[in-house]
């Protein structure tokens, strides 16, 4: 892992090997770096506060082996990725701005394909994550992952039935409590409905309604127009003096017509001369029957005022037109029926809600009985591992409890709350020594067999959910003594079966690793790229002399770290 510009770091190439590598040196040099920067490759929080003064950015650049074909490999693949020689190259680089950048296999991914490979890859443990094993919550959650299937399948088909039941509750609570304004509402499109069928509008009638007003209203002055106009074509019989456009006409044509064979252009003229002719008469006729048909009743105009007005109301209530109108009814209707349908189907969610409660009950008690039988291998588990770490008399235990709510479903003959994940209440107890009382960890562990409390439990998830890579931040604070001695015992057992990366300040830690890593900074304060060294030989002792006395040339702490390194071969 190469970093850039990341914190006091400077640019500095991290060599992790397989097995147990150790990452020491003097408070405040940049260890933690390294877990940053791993847990950016890993798609973690780009804080641009982490990027270094006076840079334009931060780069960490990642080399991770992976199996040809492994489901890390493959869904890097599916991204666009390429592996190098079995290697999977990731980069991440933040901006001083903020702005975040992720390469996977050199091609450009959004951050959030680095966090989902992230769970196969590695497993990072901080000091934040003891805290967290504090919560109910993480500790249901770490006992649910132990048991694997026995509990995600009945907890997958519980969560879809407490989503129904969520559903559904939701739906019911929503019609009883709005029932009022339900009623209202039907009320108020039954008063309309009536309405509208009262008038019984029909569909363009306002439009056909509002032409025939107008013609009505001016009935006489359309009568005399029409009258003009026919005279002024066809003649008026009671002036044969006066001219019309019909004669007019029929003289134009018979001039043409004596001599139309002489040019064939003065015949077209003509045809169309004749043309005129017959339109003028067809017109002339309408005109005289327009006048004869016009309807100039007062009490049928008075009608078709009375029928607007009529139509005018409702247009004023339920839509522009009298199509929206009709439309609105037709939705109105539909309403309706959706509202009086109320009762029946409040009877219907009633119905479901008590068949999901009931079958929520059957998954609840599945999920008590199977956390309840993992709870005991699981505790088991950790029991036995925490004998190896100092602690040969504590005894591990899961609390599993339900709280009692009327509102509840029933789990074991009792009716108790329930949520997303169950009905259970799951808590980690813990009984440091013989004749103690089993206590929540939160309240009966000190900072140290808290330390060994979650390393020992992820060492169990080892062996059932494993990863290839482990990253231990400082999780051995607050140990000492002959317990750090067992914790760096363990650790090198676990790096037996997968890469262990450990963040120490305890030389009886780091006295076990396979590779030990010193990072140190230069005169001005920065992490150059020879600011992180592997310690060999003579410098591996001095360095595990500085971390026991803070005397890297005392003769009793070289002497107790040589016995502290000749230990760990030992054991190897």
């Amino acid at each position: 892992m190469r970093i850039r510009s990341l914190g006091v770091i400077d640019d500095a190439v991290v060599e992790l090997s397989p097995g147990f590598t150790a990452v020491t040196g003097e408070t405040g040099a940049g260890k933690t770096m390294v877990v940053t920067s791993l847990g950016l490759l890993l798609g973690g929080r780009a804080d641009p506060a982490l990027v270094r003064i006076g840079s334009p950015s931060a780069v960490v650049e990642g080399r991770i082996g992976v199996a040809p074909g492994d489901a890390v490999a493959k869904r890097a693949e599916e991204a666009g990725a390429e592996l190098d020689e079995g290697a999977l190259i990731i980069s991440r680089t933040i901006s001083a701005e903020g702005r975040s950048r992720a390469h996977l296999g050199g091609r450009s991914v959004p951050v959030g394909m680095l966090a989902e490979l992230a769970d196969d890859l590695v497993a990072v443990h901080g000091q934040t994550d003891q805290q967290g094993l504090l919560k109910p919550a993480r500790q249901r959650g770490a006992l649910d992952r132990y048991a694997g299937g026995a509990v995600a399948r009945p907890l997958a088909e519980y969560s879809e039935a407490y989503r129904r039941l969520r559903a559904v509750s939701a739906e019911l609570e929503e019609l009883t409590t709005r029932a009022r304004e339900r009623a209202q509402e039907a009320d108020l499109l039954r008063f309309g409905l009536a309405e509208i069928e009262a008038v019984e509008p029909r569909a363009g009638e306002d439009a056909e309604l509002a032409a025939e007003a107008e013609r009505l209203g001016h009935a006489e002055a359309l009568a005399s127009a029409a009258a003009l106009a026919h005279g002024a074509l066809a003649g008026n019989p009671e002036d044969p003096e006066v001219l019309d456009a019909t004669t007019l006409v029929a003289g134009a044509g018979r001039a043409l017509e004596a001599v139309r064979s002489h040019d064939p252009a003065l015949a077209a003229l003509a045809d169309r001369i004749g043309e005129i002719s017959i339109l003028l008469a067809d017109v002339a006729g309408e005109l005289a029957g327009y006048a004869d048909n016009l309807d100039a009743d007062p009490r049928r105009l008075a009608a078709v005022e009375e029928r607007r007005a009529a139509l005018t109301s409702l247009t004023r209530k339920y839509g522009a037109d009298i199509d929206a109108v009709l439309a609105w009814a037709e939705e109105g209707a539909a309403r309706l029926t959706e509202l009086d349908g109320d009762d029946d189907r409040i009877g219907e969610l009633t119905a479901e809600r008590d068949a999901l409660r009931a079958e929520l009950s059957v998954l609840a008690q599945a999920l008590t009985d199977a956390r309840t039988e993992a709870a005991a291998r699981f505790a088991d588990a950790v029991t036995a591992e925490l004998a190896s770490l100092a602690m040969p008399h504590a005894r591990v235990s899961f609390a599993i409890r339900q709280t009692e709510d009327p509102e509840g479903v029933e789990v074991g003959g009792r009716t108790v709350a329930y949520g997303p994940h169950g009905a259970d209440e799951v808590e980690l107890l813990l009984a440091p020594h013989p004749g103690a009382p089993p206590r929540p960890i939160a309240k009966g562990a000190s900072g140290g067999e808290l330390s060994r409390v979650m390393l020992a439990v992820e060492v169990v998830f080892a062996g059932t959910d494993p990863v290839p890579t482990y990253l231990f931040d400082e999780v051995d604070a607050g140990v000492g003594g002959k317990a750090a001695v067992e914790i760096g015992r363990r650790l090198a057992k676990l790096a037996k079966s997968a890469q262990v990366v450990v963040v120490t300040h305890l030389p009886q830690v780091a006295a076990f690793a396979d590779r030990q890593l010193l990072v140190e900074k230069t005169n001005d304060g920065s992490v150059t790229r020879s600011g992180v060294t592997v310690l060999e030989g003579e410098d591996r002792v001095r360095e595990l002399s500085r971390m026991l006395a803070g005397q890297e040339d005392s003769e009793t702490a070289r002497a107790h770290a040589e016995e502290l390194l000749a230990t760990a071969r030992a054991d190897a």
